[in-house]
């Protein structure tokens, strides 16, 4: 039996044809830039759990959010599978908030956007946000060895 864990990101775009990323520090682990997200708190659904992380990091209300895929990681040895559910916003409200508990925010290009520094995970699934359709990602990883074993990306 394994232990899966449910987690969101969202990329929020504005009319700008920019994208909401977060500068996350060395000392919360993830150190770079990436979109907002977190875990999935029981019983709120998935969606609402996107939205909530979003205005928890941001300040924004995003609304009427786009399914763009799903991307999930399995640890056979740990017995964890992690689900990530990802999430393009283009409508939100709201301010962005002075003192954001997961890094300072920054509004950048799409193009802008790639040359920044980020974990590889985000980067490989960040181009597939702004492609028709979704996405699907898998891939068995090894955590203590901290290596991918497997993987497969879909667009569909």
């Amino acid at each position: 039996m394994s232990d899966v864990k449910l987690y969101t990101l969202c990329i929020v775009q504005n009319e700008k044809k920019e994208i909401l990323l977060i500068n996350r520090p060395d000392k919360l682990g993830f150190p770079g830039y990436i979109g907002p997200g977190g875990k999935v708190d029981f019983p709120e659904s998935i969606t609402e759990g996107a939205i909530r992380e979003v205005w928890e990091e941001t300040g924004l209300r995003v609304h009427d959010l786009e399914y763009k895929g799903l991307e999930e990681h399995s640890d056979p040895d740990e017995g964890t599978r992690y689900m990530v559910f990802n999430y393009l916003a283009t409508s939100f409200e709201g301010e962005l908030l002075e003192d954001p508990p997961e890094g300072d925010l920054h509004w950048v290009s799409i193009e802008e956007a790639f040359k920044l520094p980020m974990q590889w995970w985000f980067k490989r699934r960040l181009e597939l946000f702004f492609k028709p359709g979704t996405f699907e990602i898998h891939s068995l990883y090894n955590e203590k060895a901290d290596e991918v074993m497997k993987e497969t990306i879909k667009a569909l």
